[in-house]
């Protein structure tokens, strides 16, 4: 793999190295491919294209495998999420119920996609199957907290809350 880690976009060298590392265990090895990424995933948070490449590389697969099982497994992220993470539940009763209008309004107020996170890095919105809430459908979590019956107007409320969390946070002790 590569030794320069100077065209890293981010402060992780000692993570590139340590993924490094692990690759290098698993030289040539192909069955250690979800291994590998995992360890990544939880190195980064995510792993990038450049860390895909290394790691194809390593083990002897092609890029297409490992982007095969990076993308099957919802587990693996390719982007950075946000610090609050949006699930927005499309599954058959909070379909019927309004969620793809829901969906909507959260890309829409964010200025994303399913899938993207926003700019700044607050938000990331994704879509589920089920959260197995489906007595209260439509439903949306963000990180650990559940939303139920939302409605496409309840969106901008809900987005706030985070907006001021995060906001308060930032705020120094003792203000």
């Amino acid at each position: 793999m590569a030794e320069n880690h100077e065209e890293l976009k981010c402060e992780c060298r000692e993570a590139y190295e340590d993924i490094d590392r692990k690759a290098e265990e698993h030289s040539g090895d192909p069955s250690a491919l979800i291994e590998v990424l995992h360890y990544a995933q939880e190195r980064l948070g995510y792993v990038p294209r450049d860390v895909q490449v290394r790691i194809a590389e390593k083990l002897g697969v092609s890029l297409s495998d490992v982007y095969g099982v990076l993308t099957f497994y919802s587990f693996f992220r390719e982007r950075p999420r946000g610090k609050y993470t949006i699930s927005s539940c499309q599954g058959t009763a909070c379909y019927v119920r309004g969620a793809p209008e829901v969906l909507a309004r959260f890309e829409k107020e964010l200025g994303i996609k399913a899938g993207d996170s926003t700019p700044d890095g607050l938000f990331s919105l994704e879509v589920v199957r089920c959260l197995g809430a489906c007595g209260l459908a439509p439903v949306v979590t963000v990180n650990k907290d559940t939303y139920g019956r939302v409605t496409e107007d309840k969106v901008p409320a809900i987005l706030n809350l985070y907006r001021q969390n995060a906001a308060s946070e930032d705020i120094p002790a003792g203000s």
